[in-house]
């Protein structure tokens, strides 16, 4: 890190204080001006808060990861991102019709009760043993691979970045509502998009192009049925990704988080209206289709990388046990291919 990306990740807080503060001085009479924003959301802010709230630092290190260790499997889950058109046209209207704020809301006046707190306790111990746990995880390694940095104050680094993102982000959350979520958002997708294209273009430049990524992982089996890390379907036999149980299992899943997951689900509610809700639905799953190729593909240029320079000591930096760490693909590319300034910009 250079001073450059120091002023940029400094400019990126303050814009990022700005917009709280300006959250901060509007109105906010009533449960759906906190939840839902006040209802005024426009497709724009509610499709890019739908990606940014699913695109967290657990997606760039776990695709990456998933790319650079077993290559294109992964992508089964991230092209289920249409049904966000389901959650759009079929569910968003009895969400909205429920007046209700939280999916364990709607669950009471559909059952009762007891359903109310059985799905509340659900999401929060889940939230926490996955989501938060990893989340937590992957940008403590973004921001100890990115700085550079091992140990500050005497105290490991990789906890005090991670801990530093709980803080922050509850700060901002928590002070400003679902308004400054979504606000927040605006700004952090076409930067997330923009660092992530431009990785892209270098790493693709630095190894000698797509055709040379796709011979060195199309030479690489994964299972002792021929696929390699180039193949997205694989043989059903196949113990890690069987093409049906990787299609049925990201279906089921996808049909969960997209249509009931109070974390999206809620961004949909606070649109204007239906119409803005399913436009920004819409803006969502084209969204969605990118992270293959802005996260997973770096991670099988990563590994093509260090296959190429293995006599040089190899590109990612290695485990105990001497095998390539898969986890730090994207931060390594990060760190070792972006020019000063803009690895200030990916930081933030």
């Amino acid at each position: 890190m250079q001073t450059l990306d120091f002023i940029v990740i400094g400019l990126f807080a303050a814009a990022l204080i700005g917009i709280i503060v300006w959250v901060l001085k509007q109105k906010q009479d009533s449960s759906a001006d906190y939840f839902l924003g006040g209802r005024d959301a426009t497709w724009i802010a509610i499709g890019a808060s739908i990606f940014a709230s699913n695109i967290g630092s657990e997606h760039l290190i776990g695709l990456a990861g998933a790319g650079a260790s077993s290559g294109m499997a992964m992508a089964h889950w991230e092209i289920q991102g249409w049904m966000i058109l389901i959650l759009g046209w079929v569910f968003v209207p009895f969400y909205s019709r429920s007046m209700v704020y939280t999916m364990p809301e709607f669950l009471e006046r559909r059952y009762n009760k007891q359903s109310r707190t059985i799905l509340s306790i659900i999401s929060l111990v889940s939230y926490v043993l996955t989501k938060v746990a990893v989340t937590v995880y992957a940008g403590g390694l973004v921001f100890q691979q990115a700085f550079g940095i091992e140990e500050l104050w005497g105290i490991d680094f990789f906890w005090i970045a991670a801990i530093g993102l709980v803080l922050l982000t509850a700060l901002y959350t928590i002070v400003g509502g679902m308004k400054s979520v979504l606000y927040t958002s605006v700004l952090q997708t076409p930067i997330l998009l923009l660092g992530s294209l431009i990785i892209l273009i270098l790493g693709l430049k630095e190894l000698g192009g797509w055709d040379e990524m796709i011979r060195i992982c199309g030479g690489v089996t994964v299972n002792e049925y021929g696929d390699t890390m180039n193949n997205l379907i694989r043989s059903n036999k196949d113990p890690n990704f069987p093409w049906l149980g990787a299609l049925i299992g990201s279906s089921i899943i996808g049909f969960w988080y997209w249509c009931t997951d109070q974390y999206i689900v809620q961004r949909v509610l606070s649109g204007k209206n239906e119409r803005e809700a399913r436009r920004g639905t819409i803006l969502g799953a084209y969204l969605k289709l990118l992270p293959v190729f802005l996260f997973l593909i770096p991670g099988m240029i990563a590994f093509a990388l260090h296959q190429k320079t293995l006599p040089d000591g190899g590109f990612l930096p290695l485990l105990a046990n001497g095998v390539h760490n898969a986890d730090a693909a994207f931060p390594t590319l990060v760190s070792k291919l972006l020019p000063a300034g803009v690895k200030g910009v990916y930081n933030n």
